[in-house]
């Protein structure tokens, strides 16, 4: 960790989503490294996120490298690269939380909910990485446009988790970002927020929004930690 902030890891880090997140979170000053599987891909995406507050420049690395590295682990992939993706960085993860961020998108049909036969990409990756890696389920329904322009972004992020703390964790690293998160507990319920993104594809495109989000309301009290 750097001046107290953990190292973050985002394998996929070279596409839209990944490198939004890590041109957020490195200009927040957190310790910031690029996973691809090409390291080379990686390093040059790398240079060209600037870094703030004192953190160190942006790293770049192969994807099991990166795992390794990092103290938080983000994926970043699309579903299709999903499962190799996890088989690539299982020997990687042991021991730390590993935030999820893919959508069970079936091209062509995008704007229709497919989810997968055991009930979200969150769940699959939890069983597969094990109980001693904290899956975290977030991001889903953020536009990965919106991260990269440096824009406020009007919209709630779910974090789903079946360990508290983990949802804590990854709590603090959405509010880093300008965003908020908001505790939506265990794993199970990743179907929801996974969900939610087909029909976002398909309101952006039925009345021309630019990035469509989700907004929780109502008077929020403390939260209740389950």
């Amino acid at each position: 960790m750097t001046a107290g902030l953990p190292t973050l890891s985002i394998v996929g880090g070279t596409g839209a989503l990944g490198g939004g997140l890590a041109t957020r979170w490195a200009a927040a000053g957190y310790p910031v490294i690029l996973g691809s599987r090409a390291a080379e891909k990686a390093a040059a995406a790398a240079r060209a996120i600037a870094p703030g507050r004192g953190a160190p420049p942006v790293r770049g690395m192969d994807n099991l490298s990166a795992a390794r590295a990092g103290d938080i682990v983000v994926i970043t992939v699309p579903y299709e690269s999903h499962a190799a993706i996890l088989a690539e960085i299982r020997d990687g993860v042991g021991g730390k939380i590993v935030i999820d961020t893919t959508v069970p998108l079936v091209p062509p049909k995008v704007a229709t909910i497919q989810l997968p036969r055991e009930g979200s990409v969150g769940q699959i990756t939890q069983e597969f990485l094990g109980d001693t890696v904290r899956v975290v389920s977030a991001f889903q329904n953020v536009a990965a446009h919106k991260l990269h322009n440096g824009e406020t972004i009007d919209c709630d992020v779910l974090v789903c988790g079946n360990d508290k703390d983990a949802r804590a964790a990854v709590i603090a690293l959405v509010e880093a970002i300008g965003l908020r998160g908001l505790d939506v507990g265990p794993i199970a319920n990743s179907v929801a927020a996974e969900a939610l993104t087909s029909i976002l594809i398909g309101i952006n495109r039925r009345y021309k929004i630019d990035g469509a989000g989700i907004r929780i309301t109502g008077q929020f009290g403390s939260a209740a930690r389950a």
